[in-house]
């Protein structure tokens, strides 16, 4: 993210491509000092385009519309029966939104009610109203598209995997989560998981696996670390030596310890990631993704939250309203997810926004299928602090065909957190409007 900030990236992908010819060993030790370097490095004072980057790219504090729940029906149970699809079918691109019509009040009431399906396999809606939004002329909508050949990663990779554990288990890293069903995702609170509609529900029923939906939180485990109880397992020989302690004053112990001392680093570097597997509590959709509803499932609604059944420890990634790209340093975004081609391996990367609408994000990160429902993010600076926060501003939703210029051109999509999105995924995590007035 410094070199962002710097706008030195063909130097940095420069360094990247010199490392790639190191041994594999040295080349893992100086990537690792390199991403330490960027993503924890205190800010510098930069330029972009003659723009101040500490004065100009700041979180901006912005009125969020109100979302009210009101009444709450019972459905019929889903049938779980959706085959699971990582890449959709198409969107409709720039030049077709801006020839929709702008939604009525009453569109956005019914496609911001939602549904929510619980782990015993029962089923909700619930109604809201929407208040003090303002209604943006220029909507999303989703268009069939005829399907072509898949091209997620554009050109020379350049995705990083994540294997130095330092990373993993620090921030932003250790915020991404992998679901059961293939997915992505983020942690948006102690209980709750942002991700793609589509990674649980194809727009007419929930996936297969669904039901019994989980998420894995990635930690560090070793061999021999489970707890054991006090003299359990002791050989006599080591009987032996606590009592030689006990008349030498623990001399005999202290040596044994500066033996082994040399040791301590190596099996540091034994432990390795896993995950570990939650289940999910209940998960939360909005009624825009609904094919009954929008008669085709709409990509600007293909976002998702899970609330797990027991909270975490981890820290999590706040919620933030999605700045226009030209408010974002060199219009990047950062993301990471497992993508399925690095089983097991956490994957970051980061890219230039190539086109927006009001509710995408149109860009050419590479990425492949299992890294969407990933949190995209942004790092900016807080008002008048001088502490620089990480927030998330879309959701990577995958691969699309869409028109732009009467031709059809692919692109990695990524749905923005608008005012509205914020307000509903802010009500779904507090279960009340009353914390979501300001994103």
């Amino acid at each position: 993210e410094r070199c962002l900030l710097r706008i030195n990236c063909h130097a940095w992908f420069l360094l990247k491509f010199k490392l790639t010819n190191l041994p594999a060993e040295k080349h893992r030790v100086m990537m690792g000092r390199v991403l330490l370097l960027l993503l924890f490095s205190t800010p510098v004072l930069s330029l972009i385009n003659g723009r101040n980057v500490e004065q100009d790219f700041n979180w901006e504090l912005t009125k969020v519309p109100r979302i009210v729940k009101g009444k709450t029906l019972s459905l019929e149970s889903p049938k779980f029966e959706a085959s699971t699809k990582l890449e959709l079918s198409g969107v409709c691109g720039i030049e077709c939104q801006q020839r929709l019509p702008g939604p009525r009040l009453s569109d956005l009431n019914e496609l911001l009610s939602y549904e929510t399906v619980f782990e015993n396999g029962t089923r909700t809606l619930t109604e809201v109203n929407v208040l003090g939004a303002e209604l943006d002329p220029n909507a999303n909508a989703t268009t069939r598209v005829l399907s072509r050949r898949k091209r997620q990663v554009y050109g020379t990779d350049s995705r990083f995997s994540i294997s130095d554990t330092r990373f993993l288990t620090n921030f932003p890293f250790n915020t991404a989560v992998k679901i059961s069903t293939g997915c992505s995702g983020i942690l948006i609170s102690p209980k709750h998981v942002l991700t793609a509609a589509h990674c649980v529900h194809d727009g007419k029923d929930y996936i297969k696996g669904s039901k019994k939906l989980r998420v894995g939180l990635l930690r560090l485990k070793s061999k021999g670390s489970g707890k054991k109880r006090r003299g359990a397992g002791r050989s006599k020989r080591e009987e032996l030596a606590l009592r030689a302690d006990h008349t030498d004053g623990g001399a005999s112990s202290r040596a044994r310890r500066r033996k082994k001392g040399s040791g301590l680093s190596e099996k540091k570097s034994e432990r390795k990631p896993s995950f570990q597997w939650t289940r999910v509590k209940s998960t939360q959709i909005p009624n825009g993704w609904l094919r009954g509803v929008t008669e085709d499932v709409a990509v600007d609604y293909d976002y998702a939250v899970l609330e797990l059944k027991r909270p975490h420890k981890k820290k999590y990634m706040d919620l933030g309203i999605s700045p226009n790209s030209k408010m974002m340093p060199g219009s990047m975004i950062h993301f990471s997810g497992f993508d399925a081609d690095r089983s097991g391996q956490l994957v970051y990367r980061f890219c230039r926004v190539s086109d927006e609408s009001s509710d995408l994000f149109y860009q050419h990160c590479d990425a492949e299928s299992g890294s969407t429902g990933s949190g995209i993010y942004l790092r900016l600076k807080e008002g008048n602090k001088k502490k620089w926060k990480r927030k998330i501003i879309a959701i990577y939703s995958g691969h699309q065909w869409v028109d732009v210029n009467g031709e059809q051109q692919d692109y990695n999509v990524a749905v923005r957190i608008t005012p509205l999105k914020y307000a509903q995924i802010c009500l779904w995590i507090h279960g009340t409007d009353e914390n979501c007035a300001q994103g």
